[in-house]
């Protein structure tokens, strides 16, 4: 408000001066007069403030034109100029909306329009480093790659765009499959950016497949240096490539090299099973029998696995079955589990100690039927003398039983027979582990889980019964041949006479259970029921009484 006013003060002030500025001049007695050649003006007070204002103006309006003609003068003379100025700000704005008409089409996947507005744009633009970029990549998804190769390399120029340039090249090269100059791209781009993450895990991913151990280890220190992995992942992926760099080394002649290389393998990561193997195969070739032994115990014991049970097997390779099997409880009793009742019926069946194998496998075949379990269930039944249909019965079960654990890659889920540090499906870089494949059982398009009721029938472990007196009548019936049993049962209903009637009143078994040293197969005795017509229906109806 007293702005307001203050300024309206003003404004009359400087009208009332005005005013009397100009009745002072109409009143004053004073002429101006100017001779020009034989001309002669006078001019009042008033006229001559006029024409003063009149040249005042004239004079500004030369010094314009004198301006505007030296500019133009400059201007093509090629100086920089308000005229130039005017220009370059118009093919400026033009070039940045065709840039930006380009970094859209390139986003929406139109290579073709992104190379036009690329160009556009280099040609309005003096700022080449965005052009170079914008064209580079609306090459590459135009798919030129000579193109693209020429703009990337341009971009090498500019130390800002040096890293975007060889990143460039260098996903340039892995996909044209040169991975040896793909790999140097990478080791020059991590030196200039060393702690940029999709670098690091490309150029390692490279130094895998092209067996660099010893680089991977250098750039997996250069990741955990960035913070990027916990402590315990890296020294898990340290001893893969450490394990990686010992069998190569091995395999080049270097054992030295390879055993220490083994040896830190297994410190790094005790539960890496393939390390701990290989560190506890070094120390055995260096005379360290006890070293061996303690390092398959504390794997064993984190991890059981059979590669452990074949390491440690060969600390004694000299040894009867009978010290191995005594031996190894060391190392079974460390973790007991699925693996360590496998392995021990495995080391008795080797000691043909049957019917403690049979005790040792238990009931796995029940909770966790394998293909393995299955094989040693027939094992037993050849060794303990059972008839080959039983021994065919259990190796059927096995071709439709679960493989069991195996090498499967967390990430495809593809299987492997040994370990290795990448998986040959998916490329990833340790991600298998030792578990059950998942399960893909169903009925097959060959009928084979009909093979157990074809080949044979399946007797079901028992335990082993408790010892008691047999007489002589018992013991010989029990080692009656089964042929001479088989005459003895009844006939074929047309033809049963006396004899067939004694026969079918006879009791499965006369023998007393746990007569003998062998156990009671009376399950598998066809003299339960009357003998069907064929052989066909024999092993039909035995099959059904043990529940197939």
């Amino acid at each position: 408000m007293l702005w307001t006013i203050l300024k309206i003060v003003l404004f009359l002030a400087a009208a009332a001066a005005l005013a009397l500025g100009v009745e002072y001049l109409t009143d004053s007695p004073f002429a101006l007069q100017l001779a020009v050649a034989d001309m002669e003006f006078t001019l009042g007070p008033v006229q001559a403030a006029v024409a003063a204002l009149v040249v005042l103006a004239l004079l500004w309006l030369l010094m314009k034109l004198v301006a505007l003609v030296v500019a133009v003068l400059r201007f093509i003379n090629g100086d920089e100029t308000a005229i130039s100025r005017y220009f370059e700000r118009s093919r400026k704005r033009r070039g940045l909306e065709a840039l930006t008409d380009g970094f859209l089409a390139l986003a929406a996947g139109e290579g073709e329009a992104a190379v036009s507005k690329a160009r556009k744009a280099e040609k309005l633009l003096e700022n080449r480093t965005l052009t170079n970029l914008l064209m580079a990549q609306a090459a590459q998804t135009k798919g030129n790659t000579a193109l693209a190769g020429e703009y990337f390399k341009r971009l090498l120029a500019d130390e800002r765009s040096r890293f975007v340039g060889v990143q460039g090249l260098m996903r340039q090269q892995i996909e044209a499959g040169n991975t040896d100059k793909a790999r140097k791209l990478a080791a020059k781009a991590l030196d200039m950016h060393p702690a940029h993450g999709a670098t690091q895990d490309t150029l390692m991913s490279l130094q895998n497949e092209s067996g660099d151990w010893q680089g991977a280890r250098r750039t997996l220190a250069e990741v955990k240096r960035a913070g990027r992995l916990p402590r315990d992942v890296y020294h898990r992926r340290d001893a893969v490539l450490a394990l990686q760099q010992a069998q190569a080394c091995a395999d080049g002649g270097e054992s030295d090299l390879a055993q220490d290389l083994a040896i830190e393998a297994h410190r790094l990561s005790p539960g890496l099973v393939p390390a701990a193997a290989m560190a506890a195969r070094a120390q055995m070739a260096r005379g360290s029998s006890r070293k061996a032994a303690s390092i398959l115990k504390k794997a064993w014991k984190l991890a059981p696995h059979p590669e452990l049970a074949q390491a440690y097997a060969e600390i004694e390779p000299g040894e009867s079955p009978a010290e191995r099997v005594r031996r190894f409880e060391k190392l079974l009793s460390a973790n007991e589990g699925d693996e360590a009742r496998m392995t021990r019926a495995e080391l008795l069946i080797g000691a043909e100690d049957f019917p403690a194998a049979r005790r040792a496998i238990g009931s796995l075949h029940e909770t966790a039927p394998t293909q393995r379990v299955m094989t040693i269930m027939a094992a037993i039944e050849r060794g303990e003398g059972s008839d080959d249909a039983v021994v065919r019965g259990w190796l059927a079960r096995a071709l439709t039983a679960p493989r069991g654990p195996q090498w499967v890659c967390e990430n495809c889920q593809h299987i492997h027979s040994s370990w290795v540090a990448i998986c040959e499906h998916c490329k990833g870089f340790d991600t298998l582990s030792w578990k059950s494949p998942p399960d893909s059982s169903g009925p097959s398009a060959t009928g084979t889980e009909m093979l157990p009721l074809i080949v044979g029938a399946l007797r079901a472990p028992e335990r082993e019964p408790e010892p008691t007196p047999a007489n002589d009548a018992d013991i010989s019936a029990e080692a009656e041949p089964a042929s001479e049993r088989q005459e003895a049962s009844p006939p074929p209903p047309e033809d049963a006479g006396e004899g067939g009637e004694e026969s079918t009143e006879k009791p499965v078994n006369d023998t007393p259970e746990g007569a003998g040293d062998k156990p009671d197969r009376g399950e598998l005795a066809p003299e339960a029921v009357p003998e069907p017509e064929d052989d066909g229906e024999r092993r039909l109806e035995e099959t059904r009484r043990q529940g197939f």
